[in-house]
């Protein structure tokens, strides 16, 4: 997919669930439920060990029919070795100039971190395609979205940090293109209790939560 395509399907769907299990079992768990509640995107960071073999395994068995990122991106040899794991798209917490530019080399997303006006300038000058607002819930939350829409109106953010079932509307209404979703939805205790049903439930629900702020 090209990077038009993906920021397209982050788009549609609104939601990148964030897995940082702490096993490929889990993972794949994690995934399954998630895709199960309607949501064909998943991050690994990574901080989940193996994370590289993860996003390989997830790119093999899902192929096509999930959107595959990797999360917490912080260097080049990192972007470089999920890249080659066949990530179609990068996350960071930050803002990395060598991981940005080894993705538009490679014609990848990439979406780094940003938090202020000025980082927020710095990654549009550097021709990002979205933001990664982070972290929000712990510093005005919706609020500091709809301040930063106020300078930056065309501005594509991803608010990731204490997004929650019962906040998702309210950022969806502030402005974010997405939300990036952790352990809210992606119960790894439920997940290792057998209750994959849970997840996939949470799922939808936040499926639910964004067409409805997006309908108003």
């Amino acid at each position: 997919m090209s990077v038009e395509e993906v920021v397209a399907k982050i788009g549609e769907v609104g939601i990148i669930p964030v897995i940082r299990a702490q096993s490929l079992r889990t993972a794949s768990l994690a995934l399954e439920a998630i895709c199960a509640g309607g949501i064909p995107i998943v991050e690994i960071t990574m901080t989940v060990p193996n994370a590289v073999a993860v996003i390989r395994e997830v790119v093999s068995r899902y192929g096509r029919d999930v959107l595959a990122g990797a999360g917490t991106v912080t260097t080049s040899d990192q972007a470089r070795a999920c890249l080659d794991a066949g990530a179609q798209f990068l996350v960071s917490p930050g803002l990395s100039t060598s991981v940005l530019r080894m993705a538009a080399a490679e014609n990848v997303l990439a979406v780094p971190g940003a938090f202020t006006p000025t980082e927020v300038m710095t990654a549009q000058e550097a021709g990002v395609n979205l933001v990664k607002i982070f972290p929000c819930g712990s510093a005005g939350g919706a609020r500091h979205i709809r301040a930063l829409k106020g300078p930056f109106p065309k501005l594509r953010v991803i608010p990731t940090g204490g997004v929650t079932l019962a906040n998702a509307g309210e950022y969806i209404s502030a402005g974010a293109f997405a939300l990036g979703i952790g352990s809210e939805l992606v119960n790894e205790a439920a997940l290792c209790d057998g209750q994959s049903g849970q997840v996939a439930d949470c799922a939808r629900q936040f499926v639910e939560a964004v067409r409805r702020a997006r309908a108003v």
